[in-house]
């Protein structure tokens, strides 16, 4: 079925050409990281985590907002996710794909990786997030494919894949909070000892899968004959709602917690962020920012009449991509390491090193889901 990858306009060879390009400068990039050693990143000593690892946090969390789409469709019946159901799952492939690509720039070598296969504990949380990861790579590409396969030839799924799509549900749920008991478990990080880590990144995971999965069908939309569905979106709306509303709600709790308290190891990781500490701030700007993406984004999904409207509601979608990046994807794991235990401010800002090699890997991801979505949308539309 990849062949219908193979054909399309120049619109579509064109921006294949540029993923490739863009991939090619990442990769040139990450090989001169790789010679000169991570003294061409921001990282340190002191930092020694940064905007790989953030996006492997957050994009692990697109991948389980998979979820949100398959158990309506399979628990609750709801036939109209359908249509979108394979999208779902092609695009926790491509997510997936690129959280391996992350921890592999941040480790920068093979052997690196190949030491935790080949020399993984029961008891290190790594070990078993690598293993929750692939598996969950596997079942969605399992999944999508048989089901699309299906699809093709007017048939049911086959009973296997069903029980595959069960699976799926727990094990959605397990990708992320493995990722969040990665950070979670560190004593002497007060910013991510927190009960409720796993339930911030689930429910972070719930409104920013989603939300990444509308706007890729309002592109598909725009670009290709493909309707995902005005119901199926006005749904996915209220998904990412409920769920974007929760999160933020959790990210609160925290605040409270830690000036309530007054502890200041809890409380210095906060006013590091928001306003500063030391008269070190160099992630002010970003956090406003996501407040300012964050009440916006409330707004629109709170209010229904932009809620249940297609285009305010894709803004919403957007701000909430945005919001949740800040938080995730960029600050959060700074937060971690500054201050250090000792209450000493050592910044970290990424290199143009890192952000190349990052973008390099964002066109990786995006040209997985396109040569998905292409072959996905081709079929549907013969089907139709």
């Amino acid at each position: 079925m990849l062949d219908r990858a193979l054909k399309g306009g120049k619109g579509y060879w064109s921006w294949i050409v540029f993923l490739l390009f863009v991939i090619g400068v990442g990769f040139v990039t990450f090989l001169y990281q790789d010679r000169m050693g991570p003294i061409v990143t921001g990282l340190s000593r002191d930092v020694s985590w940064g905007l790989y690892i953030g996006q492997y946090a957050y994009f692990v969390g697109i991948a389980a907002g998979a979820v949100m789409v398959i158990m309506p469709l399979y628990l609750h019946n709801y036939k109209a996710f359908a249509r979108i159901s394979v999208l779902a799952d092609f695009l926790g492939v491509a997510a997936i794909i690129m959280v391996g690509l992350f921890v592999f720039v941040d480790l920068g070598k093979v052997t690196r990786i190949l030491n935790i296969a080949i020399f993984g504990q029961p008891k290190s949380i790594l070990f078993w997030n690598m293993i929750i990861l692939n598996g969950y790579m596997i079942l969605c590409l399992l999944i999508g494919w048989n089901v699309l396969s299906a699809e093709r030839k007017g048939l049911p799924h086959p009973k296997w894949v069903t029980f595959l799509i069960y699976l799926s549900i727990p094990w959605a749920f397990s990708i992320h909070t493995s990722t969040a008991f990665v950070f979670a478990g560190l004593p002497g990080r007060h910013f991510w000892l927190s009960a409720i880590m796993a339930p911030r990144f689930l429910s972070s995971a719930f409104c920013s899968g989603p939300a990444f999965l509308f706007i890729t069908c309002m592109i598909m939309k725009k670009v290709s004959s493909f309707d995902p569905g005005d119901e199926q979106m006005k749904t996915l709306g209220g998904i990412i709602a409920y769920a974007f509303i929760i999160n933020t709600f959790f990210f609160m709790v925290e605040l409270f917690t830690a000036f309530y308290s007054s502890i200041p190891q809890a409380m210095d990781p906060f006013i590091y962020l928001f306003t500063g500490l030391h008269g070190h701030g160099g992630f002010v700007p970003w956090m406003w920012t996501y407040v300012f993406f964050t009440i916006c984004a409330l707004i629109l999904l709170i209010i229904p009449s932009t809620r249940r409207n297609l285009e305010t509601l894709t803004v919403a979608c957007g701000a909430v991509l945005i919001s949740t990046w800040i938080d995730k994807g960029l600050s959060m794991v700074p937060g971690g390491f500054i201050p250090d235990p000792f209450g000493k401010v050592f910044e970290y800002s990424p290199t143009a090193i890192e952000i190349i090699i990052t973008i390099g890997i964002y066109a990786a991801g995006f040209f997985v889901i396109t040569v998905l979505f292409k072959t996905a949308i081709s079929i549907k539309k013969e089907i139709a």
